[in-house]
């Protein structure tokens, strides 16, 4: 089965949106939070009008009609493909990919 299938089949099924976070509940038990800055219309609207979402494609994203957003999940479980983030992120998305690739290399030659 490929990856994009089993991506499919998890959806959205609960919203928590703070002042600072996006968390969203997903049919598999995960939750996944990102920061709010990442949605400009969120960060701008109320916590009245960021309470105020509904599931949108059986759960396959989020829309907040009082400032038309959607977020779509899949946009959440791997943000490098569908949003432009802040460089910073990107720097610090990477870097941390690089460390976890040279641990993982350092214990695969060492015998771990």
């Amino acid at each position: 089965m490929s990856t994009s299938v089993e991506r499919a089949n998890v959806v959205a099924v609960d919203v928590l949106c703070t002042r600072d976070t996006l968390s969203v509940a997903l049919s598999d038990g995960r939750t996944v939070t990102a920061p709010l800055t990442w949605f400009p219309r969120l960060i701008e609207a109320s916590p009245r009008q960021r309470g105020r979402w509904e599931l949108i494609g059986g759960g396959i994203g989020i829309h907040w009609p009082a400032v038309d957003e959607d977020v779509s999940v899949a946009s959440l479980l791997q943000p490098e493909n569908f949003m432009r983030l802040p460089a910073e992120a990107l720097r610090s998305t990477s870097r941390v990919k690089r460390r976890e690739r040279k641990v993982a290399r350092s214990a695969a030659s060492s015998g771990r």
